[in-house]
C-alpha cells in the first residue's frame, strides 16, 4: 500500500464527512473492506458527486476505458483501491489494472492521476456496474 497515494485520492474524490474515517480504514489491514465497503451502495454520497461522470454504455470494455482514460490525461500506469485483492494497493499498468477491475462486481478505483483523474467502478447491483470517470478539473 502506499498510504500517501491513497491520501491524496480521499481528499481529492471522497465526501469531506467522511474523509479521515476512510484514511483510517484504508491504513488498517482489518478495516480496509470496511472503506471499500463504503463505495458500494452508498458511494453516491460517499465520494464527491461533482466529480463523478457517468461511462456510458456500452462500457464494458477495458481498452475502451484506458482509451477513454488517456484522452484525458492518464499515462500508462496507475494506482488501485479495490476489493479485487490482485490489484488492492498496487501501482500497476493501466490496463492491467482495468482488465482485473470492470465486472469485477465489487468496487474499485484506479488512480491515473490521484488528485485529478480515475476510474471507478460500484458493486454490481444489477448488469453492468455503474461504472465512472472521477474529474477534477483545475
Amino acid at each position: 500500500m502506499n498510504t500517501e497515494i491513497e491520501k491524496i485520492i480521499v481528499k481529492s474524490f471522497f465526501a469531506k464527512r467522511i474523509q479521515d474515517r476512510v484514511l483510517f480504514e484504508l491504513s488498517s489491514t482489518k478495516k480496509r473492506k470496511d472503506a471499500l465497503s463504503r463505495l458500494c451502495h452508498t458511494y453516491k454520497t460517499t465520494l464527491k458527486e461533482e466529480y463523478m461522470m457517468t461511462i456510458e454504455k456500452p462500457n464494458s470494455d477495458p481498452v475502451e476505458i484506458a482509451a477513454l482514460l488517456k484522452k484525458n490525461g492518464a499515462g500508462d500506469t496507475c494506482y488501485a483501491v479495490s476489493w479485487n485483492e490482485e490489484i488492492d494497493g498496487k501501482e500497476l499498468p493501466l490496463l492491467t489494472a482495468l482488465e482485473k477491475a470492470v465486472g469485477y462486481g465489487m468496487p474499485t478505483i484506479i488512480a491515473c492521476i490521484p488528485n485529478k483523474l480515475a476510474y471507478f467502478e460500484a458493486e454490481q447491483e444489477a448488469l453492468p456496474s455503474p461504472r465512472f470517470m472521477l474529474q477534477r478539473k483545475f
